[in-house]
């Protein structure tokens, strides 16, 4: 895929990048070995400090970078606006939390026979991060806030087709005033990240993609003893249960699919509704879902957007026509708008059945797959066959319900009663096929930190003779 911003609007390519020559990617990842060397070794509270910075930066620029990111991959400018700020929290988010997370935690010394004993983190060196277009400044920062805060420093390859918002959040955060090289986009195409990720200066990975990408990344990593985070694809499960409140239910449903013109991984994106309450369910579900505005992302009044790319537009009408063909029914949508851009119109299908490729594979687009079954039990069974585990979801007032979702359900995240989204206070990642690790919190910084034990013994002259722990060596 060409580096370049392609308005999905109207099909117009707007600007074009030549990737980086070999001689330029060897200063880039030299200038991060180098920041790093130092950067590890500045203080809590100048990174807290540049933290901010970056937050009121992106404050002062919400509306420029929001319009970037509505041009380059179609979503709605209020969205966009809305990704700018929770962007803005997250750093801030580090900022406040960051410097409790780098505290030592303490051990039981006296335990190991130790004056002190503890563990201290510290930051692993220069990561490189491999990114997607469909939040384009949020899952680079979801990866960039905590890595920084460590003391690692960053290189992000971003997605193809959002360069002129990966080029910003380069700028970002020299504007913030970060050291030089700690930070730095990488204008390379997929077949130059073995390149990087092989390089010994480059010591981790993480990635936000598709699974092939995942296990392309993993394996590289792998041989070369690289730890990675993955987050990966997914196909979340909705359940609705008779005890749901139904109105609320089939908002949150329209809300969570249509998203981000339905290009999110934690999308809802199979619901699975209990027969005594599926007919009534399905009639909100697909009036809510045909009363949607599809227009201009940047017309105020628009709900959903273009696809982001025209193949990617092409591979969701793909698999509508196939459960078409093989007897799925269209409730509402199954069109392609007549109109420049890559539009689809948002779509509700029932009868899915398993020789249809959406029931096995990530659609990824505004397309609602319904399934009415018969119990819990039933609806956990069909979701938990999926290679997906990213999140999921489950409306119901009954506690034991409940608790068995929480149980049984094989996903990285359960949400109930509401709509599946990460938060910088939640961590956020995905099992099976959706990959593995986590990001924000506490836990998203560990992923690229060394957790060093730490012993300290007693003064010389008060250990006795032979071993001080009194233990057996290992």
């Amino acid at each position: 895929m060409a580096i370049a911003t392609i308005n999905p609007t109207t099909g117009e390519t707007l600007t074009t990048f030549d990737p980086l020559s070999d001689e330029a990617l060897e200063e880039k990842i030299a200038g991060a070995a180098t920041a790093f060397a130092s950067y590890r070794l500045t203080t809590v509270e100048q990174r807290v400090g540049w933290l901010r910075a970056a937050a009121d930066v992106l404050d002062a620029d919400t509306d420029s970078v929001a319009e970037l990111m509505t041009t380059e991959m179609g979503k709605t400018f209020a969205s966009a606006q809305a990704e700018v700020g929770k962007c803005a929290k997250a750093l801030r988010y580090y900022a406040e939390r960051g410097p409790a997370f780098l505290e030592p935690t303490p051990c039981d010394a006296e335990a190991v026979g130790a004056q002190d004993a503890y563990v201290t983190y510290q930051p692993l060196g220069v990561v490189l991060a491999v990114m997607p277009w469909n939040f384009p400044l949020w899952q680079a920062m979801r990866f960039a806030a905590p890595a920084l805060m460590a003391g690692n420093v960053g290189l992000l390859k971003h997605a193809s087709n959002v360069p002129q918002t990966a080029l910003y959040l380069e700028e970002l955060f020299g504007r913030a005033g970060f050291p030089a090289g700690v930070f730095q986009t990488l204008l390379i195409g997929s077949s130059t990240i073995e390149r990087v990720l092989r390089d010994d200066r480059v010591v981790a990975a993480t990635l936000t993609g598709s699974a092939p990408a995942g296990q392309s990344v993993a394996a590289i990593a792998g041989d070369a003893l690289k730890p990675t985070v993955l987050e990966l694809g997914g196909s979340d499960p909705f359940i609705v249960m008779p005890s749901a409140d139904l109105d609320a239910a089939a908002g949150v449903a329209v809300t969570s699919r249509n998203q981000n013109n339905g290009q999110s991984c934690i999308s809802a994106k199979r619901f699975f509704v209990h027969a005594d309450v599926a007919e009534e369910f399905t009639r909100i579900f697909a009036n809510r879902i045909g009363a949607l505005t599809v227009g201009d992302p940047m017309d105020p009044d628009t709900q959903v957007g273009p696809l982001a790319t025209e193949s990617g537009r092409d591979d969701v009408e793909q698999y509508v026509e196939d459960a078409r063909s093989r007897g799925a029914t269209v409730v509402v949508g199954g069109t392609r708008p007549d109109r420049p851009g890559w539009f689809y119109q948002p779509t509700l299908l029932t009868g899915v059945t398993p020789e249809m490729a959406m029931h096995a594979e990530e659609v990824f687009g505004p397309v609602a797959a319904l399934y009415t079954v018969g119990s819990l039990d039933e609806a956990i069974e069909i979701a938990n066959s999926h290679p997906y585990g990213l999140g999921s979801n489950l409306w119901s007032e009954d506690e034991g319900e409940r608790a068995q979702f929480v149980r049984d359900i094989a996903a990285g995240m359960a949400f109930i009663n509401g709509m599946t989204t990460s938060y910088p206070e939640l961590p956020f990642g995905g099992v099976k096929q959706s990959g593995y690790g986590r990001e924000l919190t506490e836990l998203g910084m560990r992923e690229f930190q060394n957790a060093k034990t730490v012993w300290v013994g007693a003064p010389s002259s008060e250990q006795a003779e032979g071993n001080p722990a009194g233990a057996a060596a290992e």
